[in-house]
C-alpha cells in the first residue's frame, strides 16, 4: 500500500527528529576530580584530573562545541593527531620516597622540562611535516619554546621501546625549558570554568610554583574506543600533579617524636583557598583521599590486632560520602583505601575544606619498581667520556609484585629508551654490560636492540634495548663511550658555559603492570580517575638529566678585538689629523709677535693685553705681512712616519 505524499513527508520528519534526539545523547561532557595522598616523607600529593569529551563528528564532518576547546579540536582535525601527550615539569619525581610501582608514578611522573610525543594518522612521508606544524601550534597555544622541537636534531622516531605506533610516532624533549605561570594560564583556559570555579580554583600560583615537584600534563586521544567498545570522539585529559609540604599545626603530644608524626593539613593550609562548590558546567566534581597500600597495614598495627578501623589513627574534618577498598590486590601488602567526597552539596556559604589531623605517629614506605635506575657520566676532560646506566635492586624479591606473564620463567625484562644530541657522538660498539659487578657478554643478556647513530647537525642518536636479567640480580650497569663534538659559534646557547643537557632516559618493565581496581556504582558512570587507575600500564620511570660540559670558545674575544682595534684607529687617525691640520707659519708669527711685544713694552700693547685678560678672551695678534715658511719642520715629518709605521705593523701582525 503506497502512502500519500503528505503522510510520507510527516513520517520523514518523525524519523529525522528521532535521529536528532538520539544524537543529542552523545553530547559533550566535563568532569573534574582531585586526589589527595599523604607521602612517607611528611609531604602531600595533590593530583588534579580534568576530562573533557567531545562526540564524533556529525554527518557533515563538523563539530559544534560548547565545552570542548575549539583550538584543540581544530588542531586534531587539521594535523590528524591520533594521540598526543604534552607535559611541563619542574623538579624531579622521587621514586624512592614517593613510589615507583603505581599508576601515579607510571603515568604522571614526567622528566624535567617539556616532553612531547604524538601519533599521527597520516602516511609515513607526511609525519615529519605534521610534527613540525604541531610543534608550532602548541608553542603558540601554551606560550613555550616547543617550536624548537621542529628541527630534525631535536626529535626521534622510536619504533617499539616507547609505544607501538608503526612509524607514525614522534618524540622530543626540551630538558632546560623553564615552567612558569605563562604556561599554566593557557592550560587553565582550556577548562570550561577556567580557575574561577570548581576544583581548579584551588590552583594558587605561589603554592604550586614553590612546591617540590609539579607537572602539568595534557593527554589527547582521538577516534579511539573506550573500555566499552564505543567511539567517544575526542577525549582531552588535563592533569596537574603537585607535591606540597603542609604548613599546618602539629599535634602537641609529649610522648610522640615529632620526626615520626605526620603533619596535619587541610586544603586551606596547603593551597590557601577553599572549594566554593563545583563548576556549573561539570557533570561531576569529586575529591578523593587515598591511603596507599603500604600505609593501611601500618595503621592497623597501631590500633591492635583486634581492631580494623583505621580511622582511629586520624580525624577528618569532613565526613566522606563513601569509602572504597581496592579489589583483587595481588601485591601481598594489603589494599589501599579511597575516601570519596562529593563537592556538589557545597557552595559559597558552605565551602568545602577537607582536613586531615593525625593522632599517632606512623612510618611506612611506598612500593618500588623491581629495579631503581640511575644514570651518570664517567670520565674527565673536554674530549671524551662515557654514559653509565645503573639498575639497582630494590629488595622486592620476597614481596615482589606478580608479573603478568609467567611464560618467561624467572627472567626480568627491562626496556631502555635513550636519546642523545648529535654533538655527543656515542660509540655503540663500545657497549659494556656488568651484572652483579661482573663483566658479561652483551649478547647473553640483550634480547633486542635497535640503534640509530647520530648525524652531525641532522639527527640525534637513539638507542632502544631490551635486557633479559635473572630475577635475583642485585645490580646491572651499562656503559657507552662517546666523544664530544664542536659546534659553530652561532649554535651555542646564551648560557653555553653552564653545559649541555642530555634528555632523560626512559626505563620500563613490560612484565610488571600497575593498576588499582575499586568497586563502582552501576547506577552512575565511573569516574575518569578511577577508570585511569583501572587501566593496566607498564611500570615506567625516568632517569636524571645529564649535564655535559663542552669546549666553548671565548665569547669575549670579539668584544676585545673590536675594542682594541677602535682604540688604535682612534689614536692613529686622531694624531694624524691633528698634525696635518696645524698651520706652522701662523704659530711662528704668533711667537714672534709675542716676543716683540715683550721687548718693546709699548703702553698700547700692554693695555690691550690687560683688557683681553679682564674680558676672559685671548688676545688676537695683529696680522703682519710677514712671510710664512712653506716647508714642514722635521717634527711633523717624524710624527707622520711614526704613525705610518704603526699602521703597517698592525696590519702585518693582526690583519
Amino acid at each position: 500500500m503506497e502512502l500519500p505524499p503528505r503522510w510520507a513527508f510527516l513520517l520523514f520528519l518523525l524519523l529525522s527528529s528521532t535521529k536528532a534526539s538520539g544524537s543529542a545523547v552523545d553530547k559533550e561532557e566535563f568532569q573534574e576530580e582531585l586526589l589527595l595522598k599523604p607521602l612517607p616523607d611528611r609531604k602531600v600529593l595533590a593530583h588534579f584530573h580534568f576530562e573533557t569529551r567531545a562526540p564524533p563528528c556529525n554527518s557533515n564532518g563538523r563539530r559544534h562545541h560548547h565545552l570542548f576547546p575549539k583550538a584543540i579540536s581544530q588542531m586534531v582535525e587539521k594535523f590528524r593527531v591520533k594521540e598526543m601527550e604534552l607535559s611541563f615539569t619542574q623538579g624531579r619525581w622521587n621514586y624512592e620516597r614517593w613510589g615507583g610501582f603505581d599508576t601515579m608514578s607510571s603515568n604522571n611522573a614526567k622528566p624535567p622540562g617539556v616532553e612531547l610525543w604524538a601519533v599521527f594518522d597520516v602516511p609515513k612521508e607526511q609525519v615529519d611535516a605534521s610534527w613540525k606544524n604541531l610543534t608550532h601550534t602548541l608553542s603558540g597555544l601554551f606560550c613555550a619554546s616547543i617550536n624548537f622541537l621542529e628541527s630534525s636534531t631535536m626529535y626521534s622516531a622510536p619504533e617499539w621501546s616507547f609505544r607501538q605506533a608503526s612509524g607514525s610516532l614522534r618524540y622530543g624533549m626540551l630538558p632546560r625549558e623553564a615552567v612558569c605561570t605563562e604556561n599554566l594560564t593557557p592550560w587553565l583556559k582550556l577548562l570550561p570554568c577556567r580557575d574561577n570555579a570548581g576544583l581548579s580554583a584551588l590552583m594558587d600560583r605561589p603554592s604550586i610554583y614553590t612546591s617540590f615537584y609539579h607537572s602539568q600534563r595534557l593527554h589527547l586521544t582521538s577516534n579511539a574506543s573506550d573500555l566499552e567498545g564505543l567511539n567517544p570522539g575526542i577525549v582531552l585529559e588535563q592533569t596537574l600533579t603537585v607535591v606540597l609540604h603542609p604548613s599546618g599545626q602539629r599535634t602537641s603530644l609529649t610522648h610522640i617524636s615529632e620526626s615520626y608524626l605526620q603533619p596535619s593539613w587541610s586544603l586551606s593550609s596547603i593551597f590557601g583557598r577553599k572549594v566554593n562548590g563545583r563548576c556549573a558546567l561539570a557533570k561531576s566534581s569529586k575529591v578523593y583521599l587515598q591511603l596507599e597500600r603500604g600505609l593501611v597495614p601500618e595503621l592497623k598495627k597501631n590500633i591492635g590486632s583486634e581492631g580494623y578501623d583505621v580511622e582511629a589513627n586520624f580525624d577528618l574534618s569532613v565526613n566522606p560520602d563513601r569509602v572504597l577498598t581496592e579489589e583483587n590486590s595481588r601485591h601481598g601488602i594489603g589494599s589501599s583505601l579511597l575516601y570519596e567526597f562529593s563537592v556538589d552539596k557545597y557552595s559559597n556559604s558552605k565551602p568545602f575544606d577537607l582536613g586531615l589531623t593525625w593522632k599517632f605517629p606512623v612510618i611506612w614506605s611506598c612500593q618500588q619498581a623491581p629495579l631503581h635506575a640511575i644514570r651518570f657520566l664517567m670520565g674527565s676532560g673536554n674530549e671524551r667520556g662515557a654514559i653509565a646506566i645503573l639498575l639497582k635492586s630494590t629488595d622486592l624479591n620476597d614481596s615482589s609484585p606478580v608479573a603478568d606473564s609467567a611464560s618467561d620463567g624467572c627472567e626480568l625484562h627491562v626496556n631502555i629508551f635513550q636519546i642523545v644530541p648529535w654533538y655527543i657522538r656515542v660509540y655503540y660498539h663500545s657497549l659494556q654490560l656488568f651484572v652483579d659487578d661482573q663483566l658479561k657478554a652483551v649478547g647473553a643478556f640483550v634480547e633486542k636492540i635497535h640503534v640509530m647513530p647520530s648525524k652531525d647537525k641532522i639527527s640525534p642518536g637513539m638507542m632502544e634495548m631490551v635486557l633479559k636479567l635473572p630475577c635475583g640480580v642485585k645490580s646491572a650497569a651499562l656503559t657507552l663511550d662517546f666523544d664530544k663534538g664542536f659546534l659553530h659559534i652561532d649554535e651555542y646557547p646564551p648560557d653555553a658555559n653552564q653545559g649541555f643537557d642530555i634528555p632523560s632516559a626512559a626505563v620500563s618493565f613490560p612484565n610488571f603492570h600497575a593498576s588499582m581496581h575499586f568497586p563502582s556504582n552501576d547506577s552512575e558512570r565511573k569516574s575518569p580517575m578511577l577508570s585511569k587507575f583501572q587501566e593496566s600500564s607498564p611500570v615506567l620511570s625516568y632517569t636524571e638529566v645529564l649535564l655535559v660540559p663542552l669546549t666553548t670558545p671565548d665569547f669575549s674575544m670579539p668584544y676585545n678585538v673590536i675594542t682594541i682595534t677602535c682604540t688604535v684607529f682612534a689614536l692613529y687617525f686622531g694624531s694624524l689629523l691633528n698634525v696635518l691640520r696645524q698651520r706652522v707659519g701662523e704659530k711662528e708669527r704668533l711667537l714672534k709677535s709675542k716676543a716683540a711685544a715683550v721687548k718693546t713694552g709699548r703702553p698700547s700693547e700692554l693695555l690691550s693685553r690687560l683688557s683681553a685678560k679682564l674680558r676672559g678672551r685671548s688676545q688676537e695678534p695683529s696680522q703682519s705681512p710677514s712671510e710664512s715658511s712653506p716647508l714642514i719642520n722635521s717634527k711633523l715629518v717624524l710624527k707622520v712616519l711614526l704613525m705610518a709605521a704603526l699602521a703597517v705593523a698592525w696590519q702585518y701582525y693582526f690583519g
